[in-house]
């Protein structure tokens, strides 16, 4: 399955501009006229060879990598078309692990043949950077067939998706033959689905823990839902935006109110007493003194702490307890959190200012091996024996895998700085909705007797 979007570039689009001409991911600029800079700092942002291994994977439709922006802006001379909209900038997206960087690359060089191989110069990058394997396209504005500019509205958007999709049948990708949320992204839409997911874990845990329809609705107030009693019963969850049907957490009616209830009912005819004979503890001895071990702090507390709300840690511990809402969205990102506490271990980083300075440090490394490695690009340049130039591509390989790791670390780095601060935020919210949930229990406690 691949997503798709298209937008236009500008020459005075200071957004694209910033984004595309980022020093970390581009080299040295053209010596064109500024007016092509947008046009020219998006060919070099999409064929940039840390994200496609060194160019093996960037072809041109009527054009060709060395020629692109020549022959695009020669193109819009020619019927005096300089103004305006430069290129188009298109993307597609394909899940990871569905596809290999080969049939990726071929689908979008299948796809924009058949878009506008008849009439545009067209540039086609596939981005290994990231997990979803990616392609980006830089679409001349102006044909080079007839003059006439390309036009960006939502039948040729709807005719992009299309011919995407049907190739991914051809390759046996899968397709949403008919998504739920057709207005919606497609990221939107599987964030809708995951909220949907965590909804009816929390419903079920609500069922399991109740023997009367009020129980139930006050262990999913105690969890931080807003309960509707309309015609159909609806929830709305911790900082959720839009209150969610409970009949529509599934195909069938497994969660409508009568469904529900008759779950509940059943749950109450079953004896909760254990008949099983009680184990006998085993007694643990501990060497050393507890007073005297350490606390942990700064990020490692934090991360421990958060891993242990999330009911990662520990690993096999019986009876977890349930995940709050908050924080089960990041169970998806749990492979990514993994690699920030691995990171913060081996480098032994426990504060914001140990992690300010690895980062610049980490910066100013890929810098000195950015510049170390344009050199050796100028060196091939002027060289003129063939053995020469086999060593030099040999240091410019290993430098680019020496960047790449540096480039990893960095943007590590970065997301531990932005997650620490979404992390604090989160526990201290599932610690006020606690303290709130046990005072109000506490009250309904008081005024029962």
């Amino acid at each position: 399955m691949a997503t798709t979007s298209i937008w236009d570039v500008k020459d005075n689009l200071k957004r694209v501009l910033d984004y595309t001409s980022n020093p970390n991911k581009t080299e040295a600029l053209s010596d064109e006229d500024y007016h092509f800079n947008g046009l020219n700092q998006a060919i070099i942002y999409t064929t940039n060879d840390l994200k496609t291994e060194k160019q093996l994977y960037v072809s041109g439709i009527n054009c060709s990598l060395s020629t692109a922006l020549r022959d695009m802006n020669t193109t819009k001379k020619q019927f005096h078309k300089t103004d305006g909209i430069l290129a188009y900038h298109a993307y597609q997206s394909f899940v990871p692990g569905e596809v290999t960087a080969e049939t990726a690359h071929q689908i979008g060089i299948e796809l924009a043949q058949k878009l506008w191989g008849d009439r545009f110069e067209v540039l086609v990058s596939t981005h290994l950077d990231k997990a979803h394997y990616h392609n980006h396209f830089v679409l001349n504005s102006v044909s080079f067939k007839d003059g006439l500019r390309y036009y960006d509205n939502k039948s040729s958007y709807q005719k992009m998706r299309k011919v995407s999709d049907d190739l991914c049948r051809k390759y046996k990708l899968h397709v949403i033959e008919e998504p739920q949320y057709k207005s919606q992204h497609y990221a939107a839409w599987q964030n809708e689905k995951s909220i949907r997911q965590y909804i009816r874990e929390d419903v079920d845990y609500a069922i399991s823990r109740s023997m009367t329809m009020k129980q139930f609705i006050s262990t999913l107030e105690r969890m931080g839902y807003k309960v509707k009693f309309n015609k159909h019963w609806a929830v709305l969850p911790p900082n959720g935006k839009r209150y969610i049907r409970l009949r529509s957490l599934s195909d069938d009616d497994s969660y409508t109110q009568e469904a529900i209830h008759q779950r509940i009912l059943e749950i109450s005819n079953v004896r909760f007493e254990s008949i099983q004979p009680r184990n006998k503890p085993t007694p643990l001895r501990l060497n050393g003194n507890i007073k005297n071990a350490k606390k942990l702090t700064g990020f490692k507390a934090l991360y421990v702490r958060y891993m242990y709300e999330m009911g990662i840690l520990p690993k096999n511990a019986p009876n977890k307890k349930r995940v709050h809402f908050l924080l089960k969205e990041d169970l998806r990102y749990l492979d990514k959190i993994t690699q920030e506490v691995t990171l913060l271990g081996k480098k032994k980083i426990n504060t914001l200012e140990e992690l300010e300075s690895h980062l610049l440090e980490a910066e100013a490394s890929k810098e000195i091996l950015i510049k170390e490695r344009r050199c050796i690009y100028n060196k091939i340049r002027r060289c003129t024996d063939e053995d020469r130039k086999i060593l030099l591509k040999n240091e410019i390989e290993i430098l680019s895998t020496q960047i790449k790791e540096k480039n990893k670390e960095v943007m590590l780095y970065e997301s531990i700085k932005e997650r620490s601060i979404q992390m604090a935020d989160k526990l201290k919210q599932v610690k006020d909705e606690e303290n709130r949930s046990s005072k109000n229990h506490r009250k309904d406690e008081k005024e029962k007797c």
